[in-house]
């Protein structure tokens, strides 16, 4: 165990690593069950992706309020591992995409109640000058586990269509059963091994608001490009189903995901201890440079292997971005207040989610009469919006 990582932190990692293997075996190719099994189209795949991810980050700015009241932040943790570990399983049983959609509507409030006391956690867990390095250490455990996940949904739907190009449905069924396992594993770490840190509270009896007021420039300048950036960071569900337009079988799409989550896992723990001595914001404008060029090669790309290099890249992007956000938030706010703190960030994340992947869903297949502008018009627009939001960030920066 590196010297510099505590033990809730190591912990920690372990939980959101059974936790994603778990995840990424069901919710990962679950466009794929929304569109080849129930014949969804793209406009409600991005509103149950939007609801969802909304959904979790609404949740999320309350659920790190009171883990700053009540200094219970294992307990909310524990709670929302609990309710996805839950919901996840019911997944067998949808036949519809209402269905789906209120079962991740429940697993998402399950994430939204997680995500800010475990990450105020780990940061309260960690020395400033290692906070760069313990939340790289987390995501890349957290897409370690996501890689296994991964690996294990491309044995199971390769052995049980062979090739096929589009899911069925009791291949998926059998995903859904296996990832059952993982989940409550994770919940029983997270229960025996975690420890909550005693600090100081947040004396504030008011409810936490959905505003940016009150917090200084360096948060409010740095949500400002996060929301611009977000608006056109659709869900991923969209590459998932970009890639079948270019001739990825259901079997090689879910191995697409793990060439992706590899390059997370690598990047992840080297890209936050290099921002503990390069600094945040350069790291983030790389990300999202990454960003912009990975969705212009999506929206151009014309054939399968061109698939396979942008997944490897995108990776990179992740592998970079997602720890280091966390880590310049815990940065810029006093420690009492992080918990709320990284509730208003994943929540004005979640707030433009929504419309990001409707705008998405929208512009490639279009609403009612209207035939939209095709599988390249989203990732033309997302490209445009993380070029737009790294002028932001730099201008602040």
């Amino acid at each position: 165990m590196p010297r510099k990582l505590s033990r809730n932190v190591v912990i920690l990692g372990v939980v959101s690593f059974l936790n994603d293997i778990s995840s990424e075996m069901t919710i990962s190719i679950l466009p794929l069950f929304l569109a080849n099994v129930l014949g969804v189209r793209t406009p409600i795949i991005g509103l149950i992706e939007g609801v969802a991810e909304t959904t979790a980050s609404l949740t999320k700015v309350y659920a790190g309020w009171i883990s700053d009241r009540v200094r219970k932040r294992k307990a909310l943790a524990l709670t929302g591992y609990g309710i996805s570990a839950l919901s996840k399983p019911l997944l067998y049983f949808a036949n519809s995409w209402l269905a789906v959609g209120i079962i991740r509507f429940a697993d998402r409030v399950g994430k939204g109640i997680r995500t800010a006391p475990r990450d105020a956690l780990i940061a309260d867990s960690t020395a400033a000058e290692s906070r760069g390095l313990s939340f790289g250490f987390h995501r890349a455990l957290d897409t370690a586990g996501a890689v296994v996940g991964l690996t294990l949904a491309a044995l199971v739907v390769y052995l049980g269509q062979r090739g096929t190009l589009m899911l069925q449905r009791s291949v998926f069924q059998k995903l859904v059963l296996l990832a059952a396992v993982p989940g409550f594993l994770a919940v029983l770490t997270l229960a025996i091994g975690v420890q909550d840190i005693v600090s100081a509270t947040d004396d504030s009896t008011a409810p936490p608001r959905l505003s940016l007021r009150g917090w200084n420039k360096q948060f409010y300048g740095f949500l400002a490009a996060v929301i611009v950036f977000t608006l056109g960071n659709s869900s991923d569900a969209f590459l998932v189903l970009r890639a079948q337009t270019l001739g990825v079988a259901a079997a090689l799409i879910v191995v697409l995901l793990v060439v992706q989550n590899i390059t997370y896992t690598i990047v992840a723990t080297p890209a936050g201890a290099l921002s503990d001595r390069w600094g945040r914001h350069r790291l983030i404008l790389a990300a999202w440079s990454i960003y912009a060029l990975v969705y212009l090669g999506f929206a151009f790309a014309q054939q399968a292997w061109q698939a396979w290099l942008l997944f490897a890249i995108y990776g990179i992007y992740y592998g970079i971005s997602e720890g280091v956000g966390k880590a310049l938030v815990a940065d810029v706010v006093a420690a009492e207040k992080r918990g709320t703190a990284y509730g208003l960030y994943h929540t004005a994340i979640g707030l433009t989610a929504l419309p990001a992947s409707l705008v998405a869903g929208i512009l490639w297949q279009g609403i009612g009469a209207w035939s939209g502008f095709g599988p390249s018009a989203p990732f033309l627009f997302g490209a445009m919006m993380a070029i737009l939001a790294s002028f932001i960030l730099w201008f602040w920066a």
